[in-house]
């Protein structure tokens, strides 16, 4: 089809959705889509991250928004493409709040999956290229209050003026979050139990990298340099941590831990009771955003004899690397990411090494998921012009519930390129799976969190039997010189590493408010596939994270590298709308804002 008949078929069904959005039945929009549809939004109509599945549910939401989102100016942005399955495109769009972008799939002339997203809010749009600050005042001025002056002003802020949000967590999630929130005015004030940006990579054990390429790990403003490792060092990543919250002038206060939060829904704010460095201190933001990572506190099995055992035990968050156990008999209890990472260390110093794998583990060579599962980030990509943004508005423009059909031919090719690789490791008795749906890496992480390794080298030595391997049984107990097995068999030990996971955020909630607040929220990440450990009804996006939650004035984010990137953007708009007193209604119905 030529391309400007392609324009005319994507510029004819955008304009009947916008007439369709402003007219006075806007629920009738739902019959633009397919039955078998999807509509993501990202603030843009919900003022939440939610997606609609189905007519009914659009038709809802339309009827219920549609008036006070106020959507117009819907205008194509770039070529259409003609795709196996039908039309697709990108388009801009602006809503009462603001400005946003938007992708959709057509087929047989109804939208299949339809992605907006409110990217900036009108008059308070970021400075930047055109707009940035000037940095002085030309000319003679008396009192003349300089850059520095500001800083140390900035540096006040917990002291003598309360900040708006309180950001707990100064790793790369709470620091990207506070340089967003930076750029569009809002006070907002990290603290972090470290002594420095960074060290929470900093502590981890020596050998650590990013199993992630450097295309997928930027944060926000300040992107890799082009001569940047494809795969950063834990220390390395420290010291960009820190020298990112330099950059950007975030309010941080290190060597701060967080010792209790209660919220007063009469004044709405929090009060928030912090140790700065053994000076206590009495915050009172109106949002409190934990930002600890996507896992909470570690999972610590209790068995039998754990207390007899003469060795040294710890959780792989505690590792501190193999250099002190050469030649010594090393247990590792677990096989997802970090179980194989300490393992391969461990056997790099010279340890004697047993993984324990309890349950089938998701396995993909690092070559292979670069190629096949993250395309979109690399350097062909920003040959083609992709940029990382680009990219992150693509992954976005897929609704999970249509991953799966997606996924499972990309899972089928890796096991057929890889056939000779995954043939090794059976025969050696590692319990392989691929997802209960053979959807692999790209919905287990959503789902679960857990239960994959990207294989940076520890899988050959487990085919080799360098480290040795017993699977298929749990761990009992211990005794005072061997890890004692579900089947009834031993292992010396002199080192044993619970490489046994975490549990959800909400148990940092549970610990620094009450059990009460956490059991109001409920967990966070998955989002209701009924697979392993992401129980239903189904919720379409994940739980809790990067929205409002159930308890006013509580905020969860997290995740890797690029969703943290990504998603906290959103989470800043949010929180500016509210600190600017703008009107927002979340859109909400039970079973679609958890």
């Amino acid at each position: 089809m030529p391309s400007e008949d392609l324009k005319a078929e994507a510029a004819g069904w955008l304009s009947t959705l916008e007439r369709s959005l402003s007219g006075p039945e806007p629920k009738g929009v739902a019959a633009l889509f397919r039955e078998d549809c999807h509509w993501r939004d990202f603030l843009a109509f919900t003022w939440t991250i939610v997606t609609l599945d189905g007519r009914d549910e659009i038709a809802a939401m339309a009827a219920a928004r549609a008036a006070e989102a106020g959507a117009h100016g819907f205008a194509l942005d770039g070529e259409p493409k003609r795709t196996a399955g039908g039309l697709e495109f990108w388009f801009t769009l602006s809503t009462a709040a603001g400005r946003g972008r938007g992708h959709a799939r057509l087929r047989e002339g109804r939208c299949w999956t339809l992605l907006t997203t409110l990217r900036e809010l009108t008059g308070h749009e970021e400075k930047r290229g055109d707009t940035r600050p000037l940095g002085t005042v030309h000319g003679a001025v008396r009192d003349r209050r300089t850059w520095a002056d500001a800083r140390a002003e900035d540096a006040r802020l917990g002291l003598d003026r309360q900040p708006y949000v309180l950001i707990v967590g100064g790793g790369q999630g709470g620091l990207g979050l506070a340089a967003r929130l930076k750029q569009i005015g809002v006070p907002a004030l990290v603290v972090d139990r470290h002594a420095r940006p960074g060290d929470a990579w900093r502590s981890r054990y020596r050998s650590l990298c990013l199993h992630d390429p450097v295309w997928f790990d930027h944060m926000p403003y300040l992107p890799f340099p082009d001569h940047w490792p494809v795969f950063t060092p834990k220390d390395k990543m420290g010291d960009w941590l820190e020298a990112y919250s330099t950059i950007m002038e975030l309010d941080l206060w290190s060597s701060t831990a967080c010792r209790g939060a209660r919220y007063d829904a009469a004044l709405g704010r929090w009060t928030v009771e912090v140790d700065r460095d053994g000076t206590p201190v009495t915050l009172h933001p109106q949002h409190l955003v934990l930002a600890t990572g996507m896992s909470g506190k570690p999972n610590l099995p209790r068995v039998p004899g754990q207390d007899l055992f003469r060795g040294v035990q710890h959780h792989s968050s505690a590792h501190p690397g193999g250099e002190a156990f050469a030649g010594q008999r090393c247990v590792v209890i677990g096989a997802n990411n970090s179980a194989h990472d300490i393992a391969a260390d461990l056997w790099e110093h010279g340890a004697d090494v047993t993984m324990v794998q309890r349950s089938p583990t998701l396995v993909v060579r690092s070559e292979t998921v670069q190629r096949l599962g993250w395309a979109l980030y690399s350097e062909a990509a920003l040959r083609a012009g992709i940029s990382v943004d680009d990219a992150d508005l693509i992954v976005a423009s897929t609704p999970f519930a249509v991953l799966p059909q997606m996924l499972k031919p990309v899972v089928q090719r890796m096991k057929e390129e890889d056939a000779d690789f995954y043939e090794s490791l059976r025969a050696v008795g590692f319990m392989l799976t691929f997802g209960e749906d053979e959807t692999g890496l790209g919905l287990m992480y959503p789902r679960r969190g857990s239960g994959y390794y990207i294989d940076v080298g520890a899988s050959g030595l487990i085919a080799g039997r360098e480290i040795a391997l017993r699977s298929g049984v749990g761990l009992a107990g211990l005794t005072e010189d061997s890890v004692v097995l579900d089947d009834g068999s031993t292992l010396p030990a002199d080192l044993v590493v619970y490489a046994t996971g975490y549990g959800s955020m909400t148990t940092w909630a549970a610990e620094l408010i009450s059990q009460e607040v956490a059991d109001k929220v409920g967990p966070c990440w998955g989002m209701g596939s009924g697979t392993a450990r992401d129980p239903g009804p189904w919720i379409g996006e994940l739980r809790n994270m990067w929205k409002p939650t159930t308890q006013e004035g509580l905020w969860f984010h997290g995740g890797n590298l690029a969703q943290s990137r990504h998603y906290s953007r959103y989470l800043a708009i949010q929180l500016k709308a509210r600190f600017e007193g703008m009107p927002v209604t979340v859109f909400d119905r039970p079973g679609l804002s958890a």
